[in-house]
């Protein structure tokens, strides 16, 4: 990656404030190697956000899902290999109960100089139309400034009671 493009990557910091502004103050996350560095630590160490960790990608889904029911709008945190794991979880609780999940699922393994899917990762370049045929609707955070459909999205979410998902397309600054 080139310096000029690395300088207008999405930046966690401005993911985080984005995920503020749609009204979310509960984050249900899994570690990944490409959001833990700078969107999972901070969310860990900001005042104004929970942070609920879990082990498996469908808990997550499931206590978004109850929260969600609750009144109280969350985030679901996590990378592809657990989305691929909750796609059951997903099919079960948020689409047969039209459930607006909220998720940024970062792609591990995702290449740098590419768009997913003309990615050599099998993991990486099946996720959208694995999304797509869910009718689950999804957006990419790639460059700054996409983080702003963020409310947007979410708002539309819960609204609608379907999910919308952000790929985390390159590691955030």
């Amino acid at each position: 990656m080139t310096q000029a493009f690395a300088s207008h990557v999405v930046r966690g910091a401005d993911i985080i404030a984005a995920v503020k502004r749609s009204g979310i103050s509960t984050v249900v996350a899994l570690p990944d190697i490409v959001t833990s560095d700078n969107l999972l630590w901070p969310i860990s160490r900001d005042p104004q956000l929970r942070l609920i960790r879990v082990c498996k990608e469908d808990e997550g889904v499931s206590i978004c899902s109850g929260l969600g029911y609750a009144g109280v709008p969350s985030l679901l945190l996590m990378q592809q290999t657990g989305l691929f794991d909750s796609l059951n979880c997903i099919r079960g609780v948020v689409m047969e109960y039209g459930f607006g999940l909220c998720a940024i699922v970062g792609l591990q393994g995702m290449e740098a100089d590419r768009d997913p899917p003309q990615s050599d990762k099998y993991g990486v370049k099946v996720v959208q139309p694995v999304l797509d045929a869910m009718g689950i609707a999804h957006g990419r955070l790639t460059l700054r400034g996409d983080e702003a459909r963020i409310p947007q999205a979410f708002e539309q979410a819960r609204a609608t009671r379907k999910p919308f998902i952000f790929l985390v397309t390159r590691t955030p600054e």
